[in-house]
C-alpha cells in the first residue's frame, strides 16, 4: 500500500517505526523459513516468491511524512486543534532513530510542524533535524511550517543550508483581523515579521510558501491580492476551516470553539472564483478533499 502523506506525532512516530521493524523482521523471517524448508526439500518454488513478493508490497511506504514533534504553539488561532499548553517532546536521538528507520522504509518528504516548531529550545532542536535529515539522510526535500513569530536570521545562518521550502501560516493582512483570529502576540506584527523572513528566505535560496486558512474573518477580504504578489511565494496554499471533533475544536468536550470561523463550501468556493485568476500560486484545499 502506497501512503502519499502521513503524520507524525512522537508516539506515532514510535508505533510507526515498531510497525515497520516488525514488518521487515516478518518479511526476513519467512525468507529464512522458506529458505530453510527449500534447502531441506532440495527444490525452489517461484510461487513462494511470488507471496514474499507480494507481502512486501502490502507494506506501508511513508513516501511523505508530516512531524508535529510538539503540541505547544505560542498563538491561540481560534481554528486550531492543536491546544497544548505543554508537549512531549522526543529526545534528539530517539528522534533521530525514528527519522533514519523512516528513510530506511521510503521516506521522501520530511516536514515539520506543530505546534509551533520554532518554539522548542528556541529552534536549535528544530534545526539540529532538518540538519540530520537533508545532511545524513540526504533527504530530496526537507520543508517546515510555522507561524513565523519565533524565526530569526541567525537560525538561517546555522541551518538555512539544510532547509529546502519554509511555509508561514498568514490568515490576513490586516493586524486587527489577525487579532481576532488569534494569530498575534502581543502588539508584534504579524505582516512585517512575514516580509523579514521572505527575505532571509531569498538570501539563504528557501522556497517560500505562505498557508491561509480561510474562515469568516477573512473570506471576504479582497485586498489580499496585492500583498501576496508583492511577497511572490512559490505557493499559496488556502485551506477551508476545518471541525474536528473530540477534545480539539469541535464537540461538548472541545477546548476551543472553532464552529464560529467555519465558512460553508460555497463561501469557500467564492473566495477561489475571485482570486485564483489574479493569483497563479494559488493551489485550493477544500474539506470536500
Amino acid at each position: 500500500m502506497q501512503l502519499s502523506s502521513a503524520v507524525a506525532s512522537p508516539k506515532l512516530l514510535l508505533q510507526l517505526c515498531i510497525s515497520t521493524l516488525r514488518s521487515l523482521f516478518a518479511s526476513v523471517l519467512s525468507r529464512v523459513c522458506y529458505w530453510t524448508e527449500g534447502a531441506c526439500k532440495g527444490e525452489t518454488s517461484l510461487a513462494g516468491s511470488r507471496r514474499d513478493g507480494e507481502r512486501e508490497q502490502s507494506a506501508t511506504t511513508p513516501t511523505s511524512v508530516n512531524y508535529h514533534f510538539t503540541r505547544k504553539c505560542n498563538y491561540k488561532c481560534g481554528f486550531c486543534f492543536h491546544t497544548a499548553k505543554t508537549s512531549f517532546v522526543l529526545p534528539l536521538e530517539e528522534a533521530k532513530r525514528g527519522l533514519k528507520l523512516l528513510k530506511e522504509s521510503g521516506m521522501e518528504k520530511i516536514n515539520f510542524s506543530g505546534g509551533e516548531p520554532f518554539l522548542h529550545e528556541k529552534g536549535d532542536f528544530l534545526g539540529k533535524l532538518v540538519q540530520f535529515c537533508k545532511q545524513d539522510l540526504q533527504l530530496p526535500s526537507v520543508s517546515i511550517v510555522s507561524n513565523g513569530s519565533m524565526i530569526k536570521q541567525t537560525w538561517f545562518q546555522k541551518y538555512g543550508d539544510y532547509l529546502d521550502i519554509l511555509a508561514i501560516s498568514c490568515d490576513s493582512f490586516d493586524e486587527a483581523t489577525n487579532q481576532l483570529i488569534g494569530r498575534a502576540q502581543g502588539r508584534k506584527s504579524h505582516v512585517d515579521n512575514l516580509y523579514k523572513i521572505r527575505n532571509w528566505c531569498q538570501q539563504f535560496k528557501v522556497a517560500f510558501k505562505i498557508n491561509s486558512v480561510i474562515n469568516t474573518f477573512n473570506v471576504d477580504e479582497d485586498t489580499v491580492v496585492e500583498p501576496i504578489m508583492q511577497l511572490h511565494p512559490v505557493r499559496w496554499k488556502v485551506f477551508q476551516c476545518l471541525l474536528i471533533d473530540g477534545r480539539e475544536n469541535a464537540g461538548e468536550d472541545a477546548l476551543r470553539e472553532a464552529e464560529k470561523f467555519v465558512i460553508s463550501d460555497q463561501l469557500f468556493q467564492e473566495f477561489l472564483d475571485r482570486h485564483s485568476s489574479s493569483v497563479p500560486c494559488l493551489v485550493p484545499e477544500s474539506n470536500e478533499k
